[in-house]
């Protein structure tokens, strides 16, 4: 089948994600294939990954060692299912996570995406209260601009106007805290933005504590909501304020684990110690949907008993610690150890820094923010007053098009806010390639703009 071919059905059958399709019809892309850091097209056209194909990739495409560890597994069984009978892929990856996770977290749940992970830690802190038969503890905090996926709980426990808004009558009531923004903020005091947050979570937990179960967290980097930075010892401190008030923290590292913030988990950067924490996306280094929650002992004791206690957390997926996921898992993490790749991406993220003093320059980047290989570059009307592109102009989104064009890929989150996050492994060159395609597509884009007004 032709590529013209494949371009009419794609358009006729296809409804993507977070897509309007008809943004989609205009400007249509299919991949055919990847190799390393670049991807290619039906045409032939190669762009470099600069989102790590939605931040999960972590080694490249088309990585010798997982290629063959599924290869491998797949001459044993593909799956078989993890309710009532466990494999040997999904114990051996189990054990694995315990041993890399903080220390705390000696129980590992599967699922198949970084929503039902965070679904799942969500209902297992709500049943949990109950199995204790501490009655009332049904509330959950989340901070503002948050995002833990699109499944009715996540979006309930997010709050991201733009993509809950429409389903709010389907959702439950989280307590919403203001996340620490220096950017957005009247002081650029990072501690005095730090303790105002701080000081209205501590309020909540002083009135409401008793019927609160849970708050949930991205550690250190949030993602969809604009790639906002935490001041240092804010994750520490709603540690310590979880503790103090006995509400159980809930830290969501689908985005920021495995390696990408220069840390294989994001809450060691405060050596933090969730009771409940989720990962995906880089758990198979980009190769197949498998996600899981890890618990702590002491919340996994509280559902365990004989059947008649009722205590069962009654939740699975038919895929849940499928075999090839978990084989293509296992090799991923001791590429990981192999590769010593979690030093290597500190040392990516200090020259990523370097590259990026330049676009921090540019007329319209009002701000940018990078934890490890995590950044976000805010795109702003006047960087002197902060002020934000009318949302109709969609800057983000076009600077990202004329990116494509440019033969890179990636995409805006939140008020304009273009994300670049490579792949771990993309080499010193690639990344100046990358930052030099950011860099121009911005100019051209803001550049337009200015010719436009002046015509």
């Amino acid at each position: 089948m032709d590529s013209q071919q494949l371009m009419e059905l794609s358009k006729k059958h296809m409804w993507l994600p977070f897509t309007q399709m008809t943004d989609y019809e205009r400007d249509p892309l299919i991949i055919e294939s990847a190799d390393g850091v670049i991807l290619k097209d039906i045409d032939g056209k190669e762009y470099l990954d600069g989102y790590s194909s939605l931040w999960l990739n972590v080694h490249g495409h088309s990585k010798k060692e997982l290629n063959d560890a599924i290869k491998e597994q797949l001459d044993k069984i593909a799956h078989s299912t993890l309710l009532g009978a466990a494999n040997v892929p999904s114990i051996l990856l189990a054990k694995k996570l315990v041993d890399i996770a903080p220390s705390d977290l000696t129980r590992v749940f599967y699922s198949d995406s970084g929503a039902t992970a965070v679904e799942i830690a969500v209902k297992m802190a709500y049943q949990y209260w109950e199995n204790k038969g501490i009655k009332g503890k049904t509330k959950f905090v989340t901070l503002s601009n948050g995002y833990h996926g699109d499944t009715v709980g996540t979006m309930s426990v997010g709050s991201i106007e733009l993509y809950h808004k429409v389903y709010t009558s389907l959702l439950f009531d989280a307590l919403v805290i203001p996340y620490p923004v220096i950017y957005r903020h009247s002081s650029q005091d990072e501690e005095v933005v730090k303790e105002e947050s701080i000081q209205k979570l501590r309020k909540l937990f002083e009135e409401r504590h008793e019927e609160i179960a849970g708050m949930t967290v991205e550690p250190i980097m949030q993602g969809a909501g604009g790639m906002n930075v935490m001041p240092k010892g804010y994750l520490k401190e709603v540690e310590q304020l979880c503790r103090e008030f006995n509400i159980l923290l809930i830290a969501d590292e689908v985005a920021t684990g495995f390696g990408r913030t220069g840390k294989m988990f994001s809450v060691e950067h405060e050596d933090v110690k969730p009771d409940l924490m989720t990962v995906a996306k880089g758990l198979t280094g980009g190769y197949l949907p498998v996600a899981a929650t890890l618990a702590t002992e002491e919340i996994y004791n509280a559902f365990y008993g004989e059947y008649s206690e009722m205590k069962t957390f009654f939740h699975g997926h038919s895929y849940t610690g499928n075999q090839l996921g978990c084989a293509v898992a296992l090799a991923n993490l001791e590429i990981f150890e192999k590769e010593n790749l979690v030093e290597k991406t500190n040392e990516k993220a200090k020259y990523i820094t370097e590259l990026l003093e330049e676009v921090s320059e540019l007329e319209n980047v009002g701000d940018v923010r990078q934890h490890g290989l995590m950044c976000g570059i805010e795109l702003v009307e006047d960087k002197k007053t902060k002020q934000s592109f009318p949302s109709e102009q969609r800057i983000g989104y076009h600077a990202t098009l004329k990116m494509r064009e440019l033969s890179m890929l990636t995409r805006p989150v939140g008020r304009d806010t273009i994300v670049f996050m490579p792949p771990l492994t993309t080499t010193k060159e690639q990344l100046k390639e990358m930052v030099d395609i950011l860099k121009q597509g911005i100019i051209l884009v803001t550049e337009s703009l200015d010719d436009a007004l002046i015509k």
